[in-house]
């Protein structure tokens, strides 16, 4: 059966669906970016997963190299030729853990032959321990369950004690035979040729790697980065040179904490100092959980070796010491307060290393995890990975802060807020965080896509924000903000005069935008901390027919606000008009807060559109209305008459 023919659309639909269509691939282009990144992202997980021999010695290879590369600096630095320096870095690295193979070892074998020595004193311990409080328990426990068995032999019959004889089972013993030379081969020599294979191809990477350091950076280069090559370079050598001196320092410190432990645990008679040292520095590199790992081994053997407990008290009291010593004083102190990487990604990263390549992917969680972000913070195409793994802050904090008052939640935005105020002022406050966060608010009114319920959560939640804030004066914090402009402010508005006090002296008028009387708020909480009778007329107070019902008796300037101009001030012109018909001659202020308007450099525009002053901050506009309240009444009295007689905006001072 065929489908009836559809008519041809008139050439308007075929016309509107031309300028429709670009939108509907614009809408999916995201959706299909996302899935194609998702793609991307299990196809290389996979790949890691199965190609990981192959994968894990250049990775390997990697991390050496950087924690080489400052020793072969330095070797260069006393001339001596690229390759000859390459092959003492390794040459001493290889030796360095060759010998350490060997003292493993041979503290395992020793460990070995030793254990029967320590048994005596383990049942010993297991002995008082079942005679204290628990083996009383557990005695009370094997009593309780042998007078039950009794209860139920009791209670069961002849026939039933013979039949449950009879089914029991015949204890039967099974005898292995003795392996042949070429089982014991396959069983303990092949396990052991897969990770010397991996050693060996780890250092012969190695040394590639450093041979062509160049090379491949230049390669890494032209990869990701080739349209800014003056950008890409500087920034991938700023990465290996931090990544290099990370690695270095850590590996360093970890050595050093394992020194330590080894010689203290030799002091106290802790048998296989040297195997527990190794194995506290290697745990260093595993996050949060390293620790206790590392301590579990020699607390067994101080528990092994010592009759009684003096011994596993000190080991436990070292690494509870020298743990925090590490993680709150030596580490901080070396690295400075953060590596760049959040808890979060630190645990993340450490559980997928370990599920995906094991005990070595534990230990490499870290330094894999930070040349990650160390990737996404130099690379604009893995950018994700810094936001994601990364310790800087996820949004902004004026985006924090529109994203607070849209939620409705001012608590959260004056905690934020008394956090900022520690080391800034409330001025700085407000033109830093709070107005910018407004104008992203204004901006996504005007695109149409706040409800007009968003809008009035906004307006109630600056109020809530301003009324908690009016205790708070504007005073910089001291040692925290060098610039005392504040402070002179206030200082300034003590010697005010008393008109400039009175209610109704600054007139802060909102313009017709929809969050413009939020922001004027906000200037009106900073005027009167500084000693102004500053007050709020919201637009619906100028609008055509009842600008002239203001209370304008005791008015001596007027700031108007807008959030969002959008280049067109014919609006602004007609309000400011408004305004000196329905004022006595006072200065006009026009507060154009977001930056970037056109009407902020041109100068035709701003004389056209009528104001005394154009300002773009809160700051800007406080420091205005104190000139004009200190300025001679004489200036301003000419001004007035100035613009009286001429009809026009008054002049600038």
């Amino acid at each position: 059966m065929t489908a009836p023919l559809t008519p041809a659309p008139p050439p308007a639909a075929q016309s509107q669906k031309s300028q429709t269509s670009p939108a509907v691939v614009a809408a999916q282009t995201p959706q299909r970016d996302m899935l194609t990144m998702l793609a991307v992202g299990v196809v290389v997980v996979t790949a890691l997963y199965v190609g990981r021999d192959i994968i894990l010695p250049v990775v390997l290879a990697v991390i050496l190299a950087f924690v080489l590369t400052p020793i072969v600096n330095f070797l260069r630095r006393l001339r001596i030729p690229r390759a000859p320096a390459v092959i003492l870095s390794v040459a001493f690295a290889l030796a360095m853990l060759t010998t350490l193979g060997f003292l493993i070892t041979s503290q395992v074998g020793q460990l070995a032959a030793d254990l029967p020595r320590y048994e005596a004193t383990i049942q010993q311990k297991v002995s008082g321990i079942q005679e204290g409080v628990i083996g009383r328990i557990s005695n009370m426990a094997d009593n309780l369950g042998r007078r039950f068995e009794r209860t139920a032999e009791t209670e069961t019959s002849p026939s039933e004690t013979a039949r449950a004889e009879q089914a029991r089972p015949m204890p039967v013993e099974l005898h292995m035979p003795d392996l042949t030379p070429l089982q014991l081969a396959q069983r303990f020599i092949l396990p052991a040729l897969h990770p010397l294979a991996t050693f060996a191809i780890t250092f012969v990477v190695l040394i590639f790697i450093m041979l062509q350091r160049e090379d491949l950076r230049d390669r890494v280069i032209r990869l990701f980065g080739s349209r800014d090559l003056h950008r890409t370079t500087i920034a991938m050598d700023d990465a290996a040179i931090r990544l290099s001196r990370y690695f270095l320092m850590q590996v360093a410190l970890s050595a050093m904490y394992g020194v330590l432990a080894s010689f203290f645990l030799w002091i106290i008679g802790v048998p296989s100092p040297i195997l527990c040292g190794v194995l506290a520095a290697a745990m260093r590199f595993v996050p949060y959980v390293g620790s206790i790992i590392a301590a579990v081994f020699p607390m067994a053997l101080a528990m092994a070796v010592d009759p009684g407990w003096t011994t596993l008290l000190l080991t436990i009291a070292f690494f509870t010491i020298g743990e925090s010593s590490m993680g709150y004083v030596v580490e901080p102190l070396v690295y400075g307060q953060s590596t760049g990487l959040s808890p979060f990604a630190v645990i993340l990263s450490t559980i997928f290393w370990s599920w995906l390549w094991g005990p070595v992917g534990l230990i490499l969680a870290m330094p894999l995890t930070l040349c990650l972000v160390v990737l996404g913070r130099h690379v604009e195409s893995f950018q994700f990975l810094d936001v994601i793994l990364g310790d800087s802050p996820p949004l902004e904090p004026s985006q924090n802060f529109y994203q607070r008052m849209l939620a409705e939640d001012p608590d959260e935005a004056l905690e934020q807020a008394e956090i900022y105020l520690k080391e800034r002022s409330l001025i700085h406050y407000y033109d830093d965080v709070a107005l910018p966060g407004l104008i992203l608010a204004a901006r996504d009114a005007g695109r149409g896509v706040l409800k007009s319920e968003n809008l009035d959560s906004i307006r109630r939640s600056v109020h809530a924000l301003a009324t908690d804030l009016s205790g708070t004066p504007d005073l910089a914090p001291p040692q925290a903000d060098e610039d005392p402009a504040a402070n002179t402010a206030e200082t300034d508005a003590a010697a005010l005069d008393e008109v400039w006090r009175t209610e109704g002296a600054v007139l802060c008028v909102a313009g017709r935008g929809p969050l413009d009387e939020a922001a004027s708020t906000l200037l009106v909480d900073v005027l009167r901390k500084h000693g102004f009778g500053a007050l709020l007329v919201p637009y619906a107070s100028v609008t055509r027919g009842r600008a002239g019902t203001i209370d304008a008796s005791h008015a001596k300037l007027a700031c108007v606000t807008h959030l969002e101009l959008e280049g067109a001030p014919a609006h602004l012109r007609y309000l400011l008009r408004r305004l000196r018909n329905a004022l006595p001659p006072v200065t006009v202020v026009a507060g154009l807060w977001p930056s970037g308007d056109p009407i902020q450099s041109d100068d035709a525009l701003r004389a056209h559109v009528g104001a005394d002053h154009y300002v773009t901050t809160v700051r800007e506009a406080l420091e205005v209305v104190l000139t004009e309240a200190h300025a001679p009444p004489e200036v301003t009295e000419k001004r007035a008459e100035a613009a009286a007689r001429l009809d026009r905006p008054l002049p600038l001072p």
